[in-house]
């Protein structure tokens, strides 16, 4: 068996995880790279194999960080099956087309407005490219073996991140290997906790916030004092939130401060078609979160949904006490970016970031304390408040992610950690070195690895 790190080596993004054995070739995960230029500009390099000698993919989760490479690599010739849970192939119904939308967008309006360095500007992919790629899917249940090639065994176990979201057992002769994809938290708001590992000879672990640990502030609480100071000096809260997990954690929390009168019965709008439809799956998906049939239903109708863009528009015109929860969760695109540049300026209002901001985007730049950040080719001054909600994120923090890779049975041969900065996955490194005495790697971009 042999391993090449695609993506996510080094950084936090681009997950892609290249599995060659008996002459078959397997990629776990195919995401696309964000954050910094330099990590963005990987998306349009000649991808470093054939596409169509890919046997299969198989996906942790819909994230777009796991999942948003797929109709590029489908577009120049992959064709094979991709494996995942039923859940993950709801949720890349939605993303994957709202991807390659937002890319035609984003092209069309750096055209219009003349500042991108390209001419004209061109999407990665295209709307329909998603849809064409979406038939490619062959769901698995949770805990049901499958081999997507000959010779490769591989099971899903739950990891708790988000609707659908696995670790990946792979089997092959003697030989195993474990993918923990992204670990959700022991006690999330919503979703259940993950699955113990089992025994693995290798370890791919994920590392994201492997140097650093959640606050342990109740996370409604820190909701409700955001909101309360916004709307005491009449000003609105923007959330940028990932459409999948954040929005509808958010959701809950506002419903239940609401229900307890913790907040003002003020307006609250979810400007994200895509999150409204992914707030639906979690009716369909409910053996995988805490929430009961009336608290889903209580979370489905927290704040109104913003379709039309005309809607989303005049959102940017308020002038009274309201939340705005809207896509995307690192403020790198989508509706979420006209808001901020109507209301960072506004020292009334509130910028809340409720999940990892990853190097080089305009979440990270915020959460930085940057005093403007630029949208469409202008520098917005940002006069708003900044905040953070740390409590809500969908990730393990470094104590659970230490926890959790101690519960495996017996010890591995080594353990790779990846898909974090590089402090983190350092920082993780060293301490599963310290704390259980195995071997531990970080690798490095394109370097291949022998597994025996």
């Amino acid at each position: 068996m042999r391993i090449t790190f695609l993506g996510a080596a080094g950084t936090v993004t681009g997950s892609k995880y290249l599995l060659e054995h008996g002459g078959k070739r397997v990629l776990v995960d195919c995401g696309l790279f964000q954050g910094l230029k330099q990590l963005r500009l990987r998306n349009w390099d000649v991808f470093p194999l054939q596409p169509e000698t890919i046997d299969a993919v198989v996906l942790t989760h819909a994230h777009i960080d796991h999942s948003g490479y797929l109709p590029a690599l489908a577009r120049q010739g992959f064709s094979g099956p991709v494996f995942c849970t039923e859940a993950t192939r709801d949720l890349c119904a939605l993303l994957l087309p709202d991807s390659g939308h937002l890319q035609e967008e984003d092209a069309l309006y750096a055209n219009r407005r003349g500042f991108s360095k390209h001419s004209p500007a061109l999407p990665l992919y295209t709307e329909q490219d998603a849809r064409k790629t979406l038939r490619l899917f062959q769901p698995q249940q949770f805990d049901a073996e499958f081999e997507p090639v000959e010779g490769l065994r591989m099971r899903f176990s739950l990891a708790g991140h988000i609707l659908g979201a696995a670790s990946v057992h792979v089997q092959w002769g003697s030989g195993s290997l474990l993918f923990s994809g992204d670990l959700g938290r022991d006690e999330d708001v919503v979703m259940r906790p993950p699955q113990a590992p089992p025994a693995a000879d290798y370890v791919v672990m994920e590392s994201t916030y492997g140097d650093r640990s959640h606050e342990k502030e109740d996370p409604a609480t820190a909701f409700a004092e955001v909101i309360n100071r916004t709307a005491a000096r009449g000003g609105v809260v923007i959330v940028p939130a990932f459409a999948v997990g954040r929005a509808q954690s958010l959701m809950y929390v506002l419903a239940t401060l609401k229900r307890e009168g913790r907040i003002p019965d003020l307006p609250a709008f979810l400007n994200s078609p895509m999150a409204a439809d992914t707030t639906e799956l979690y009716h369909k998906h409910r053996s995988q979160h805490r929430l009961t049939p009336d608290q889903c239903r209580m979370m489905c109708t927290a704040a109104k949904v913003v379709n039309s863009v005309e809607e989303s528009r005049k959102l940017n015109d308020m002038r009274y006490p309201a939340v705005i929860i809207s896509a995307s969760g690192m403020a790198t695109g989508g509706r979420v970016v006209h808001h901020l540049k109507a209301m960072a300026p506004n020292p009334r209002n509130t910028i809340l970031l409720a999940g990892y901001q990853a190097a080089g985007t305009r979440g990270a730049a915020l959460v930085g304390g940057a005093k403007q950040i630029k949208i469409h080719g202008d520098y917005v001054p940002v006069r708003a408040e900044v905040a953070s909600l740390g409590a809500l994120s969908a990730h393990a923090d470094r104590e659970e992610l230490l926890r959790w890779v101690g519960r495996m049975p017996q010890p591995p041969k080594r353990v790779f950690v990846t898909h974090g900065e590089s402090v983190a996955a350092d920082s993780l490194r060293i301490a599963i070195q310290e704390q259980h005495g195995w071997a531990c790697t970080v690798p490095e971009h394109m370097q291949a690895v022998e597994l025996g």
